[in-house]
């Protein structure tokens, strides 16, 4: 979940709370963690809602991903009957508009699902950012090109394509600092009394009061709602970078995600990322549910 926006800027020249880079708060009021687990397909759905926050409001808070293992029934002990989980992850995909393509589970079934989890931690010793873009590139590999995340090459693959230094990478992947890092989310996990991912845990780190916690996927009003009650006030949202800076500097999007964040309609947003298709600004990635797109760098 690629949630930093540091860089992407708005165009508005006229909402000052909008002229900000998101890299301009050394100390941000709020925070917060988002629990989730890679293979999830309920956190990769929350993806577009966290863009769109993070883009809309992304000045006032920092995000904290926190992976905290297969909470949930279907992944409790489901890996063993891979045609339960295909009907999972398609009804998800059918419901939420992000792609999940459950074949994985029938074609390429993952075999060791922590070690996927081992690996984010690696990647986020290389810094927070490196560790979401690591953590984008898994969930990109898993549901959309059905590959099994918990092989070597596919992890390095993703190393690579988030730019990690892949050495210190690869020594890290075994390393008892990522194990520690993983058991800390996992007691974090428990100390919070997360039992179902995702989970959103909201803190004002300036004003002491307890955190607000969301379970499951809701609509983006309900995060936009608690963020302001956290925040004690009623900030103006940022306006939308232009399409190709979001595309850029995403890389690959959904088309739910471009949806969500420009307030279009999935009509919408298929006839602007074929003006770009035809202009070969992008590209579209052919996928079993709704649409992806690729930015032509």
């Amino acid at each position: 979940m690629s949630w930093n926006q540091s860089g992407l800027k708005s165009t508005n020249s006229t909402n000052t709370s909008a002229t900000y880079s998101f890299s301009n708060f050394v100390q941000k009021p709020i925070e917060i963690y988002v629990f989730i687990d890679p293979l999830c397909p309920e956190c990769w759905s929350l993806e577009p809602n966290l863009k769109k926050l993070t883009i809309e409001y992304g000045r006032y808070f920092t995000i904290r991903p926190i992976i905290s293992g297969h909470l949930n029934a279907l992944n409790n002990d489901k890996f063993d009957k891979p045609k339960r989980l295909k009907d999972i992850w398609e009804r998800t995909a059918k419901r939420t508009g992000m792609s999940c393509d459950g074949d994985l589970w029938i074609d390429n079934p993952v075999s060791l699902p922590w070690i996927a989890s081992l690996a984010i931690k690696a990647a986020e010793l290389q810094g927070k950012r490196a560790g979401r873009v690591f953590l984008r590139k898994i969930q990109e590999s898993l549901f959309l090109n059905k590959l099994n995340i918990s092989e070597d090459q596919v992890l390095i693959q993703c190393a690579e394509d988030a730019k990690l230094d892949l050495d210190e990478f690869r020594s890290d992947l075994n390393s008892t600092s990522a194990k520690k890092a993983f058991q800390c989310d996992l007691k974090l996990t428990k100390e919070m009394e997360v039992d179902y991912i995702p989970t959103i845990v909201f803190f004002n780190q300036i004003v002491e009061e307890h955190g607000i916690k969301i379970s499951g996927l809701y609509p983006y009003e309900i995060y936009v709602r608690v963020l302001k009650q956290m925040l004690q006030q009623d900030p103006i949202p940022a306006e939308k970078p232009p399409l190709e800076d979001f595309l850029a500097f995403y890389g690959v999007v959904g088309g739910k995600e471009i949806s969500v964040v420009y307030d279009w309609t999935m009509a919408q947003t298929e006839k602007e990322m074929k003006k770009l298709q035809l202009k070969q600004k992008v590209e579209k990635i052919p996928v079993k549910y709704g649409s992806f797109w690729k930015y032509a760098k």
